[in-house]
């Protein structure tokens, strides 16, 4: 059992530096020449290394150690762990490339004429989110800001740590503004980067965890349930409802399935004259659905 548990902890730790890796990449071929602050720490470490100060790699380091030894002590060591795995390796494989050591110069995307500036936080935006997804779902994070915003919502639940990172972020992006010689389009293509990689990391956090809730009342609520658990293989709650117009005693179901069978669902009720169905957006699922699985003789969806 504990050889099981190191080899997924290690597991972990290669898919994070490999993410760092690929991050590090993401900075130096579409960030570091188009003068634009990316979100967080590494945003205002991009700024100081424009000023002519210290490289990205070790003000990465600086900022985030200290913040490193403080989520140890008051967010977890698990979580601690991951993220100075992924700034370690940041730090280290960015330095590699600013200093040539692995050339990889001639893939730097930079046009001096100024057309096609946006293509630069597009891209990085977008690889640097999914970078970023990974590092969550794995238990981790990119370090900096992360540290902060996760330590707020521990401690003030009410302001959700999304909300937190977007005040981080937000300040970077205004400060740009005077360190790019107060030009307001370092300030958009900031937006535009930190817009693409909470979009597209929430997606890849969210995976298969997203689903459809189906609330329905159906006169026909034996028959509809047999059928919904034989085709999509999901289960089913039943309630009492009362209607609110004719006062009848109702059948209430609640169906939880993938995001990719609402058209099954769909086929299945349209069967079913008289079906009331109420369709919303599931972020999350958490439980047990193996013994859905089972009477199927596999796996459940879910």
């Amino acid at each position: 059992m504990s050889s099981k548990k190191n080899l997924v902890s290690l597991h972990a730790y290669i898919v994070i530096a490999l993410a760092a890796t690929c991050t590090a990449l993401n900075y130096y071929i579409f960030v570091l020449s188009n003068a634009f602050a990316p979100a967080g720490v590494n945003g205002i470490a991009t700024m100081v290394q424009y000023l002519g100060g210290v490289s990205v790699s070790n003000m990465s380091l600086y900022i985030n150690l200290p913040l490193a030894v403080f989520s140890f002590f008051k967010i977890g060591r698990r979580f601690t762990f991951r993220t100075m795995a992924y700034v370690l390796v940041f730090s280290f494989m960015l330095r590699l490339f600013q200093q040539r050591v692995i050339d990889i110069s001639r893939f730097i995307y930079h046009t001096d004429d100024g057309k096609s500036t946006i293509l630069a936080p597009l891209a990085a935006g977008s690889i640097n989110g999914m970078m970023y997804g990974i590092a969550v779902r794995f238990q981790g994070s990119t370090g900096g800001t992360d540290f902060i915003a996760t330590y707020v919502h521990q401690k003030h639940p009410e302001i959700s740590f999304a909300r937190a990172l977007l005040v981080f972020n937000t300040l970077v992006a205004l400060s740009s503004y005077f360190v790019y010689d107060y030009n307001v389009e370092p300030v958009i293509l900031s937006i535009l980067y930190s817009y693409l990689t909470s979009n597209i990391s929430g997606s890849i956090i969210r995976g298969g965890e997203a689903a459809i809730k189906i609330e329905l009342i159906t006169p026909q609520p034996e028959e509809l349930k047999k059928e919904l658990i034989t085709k999509l293989r999901h289960s089913v709650t039943i309630l009492s409802a009362t209607g609110g117009y004719s006062g009848e005693e109702k059948i209430m179901m609640i169906c939880v399935v993938n995001t990719h069978q609402i058209k099954d669902f769909m086929e299945i009720i349209a069967n079913y004259p008289g079906t009331f169905a109420c369709v919303s957006d599931v972020t999350r699922t958490i439980g047990n659905f193996k013994h859905i699985g089972r009477l199927f003789g596999g796996k459940s969806r879910m």
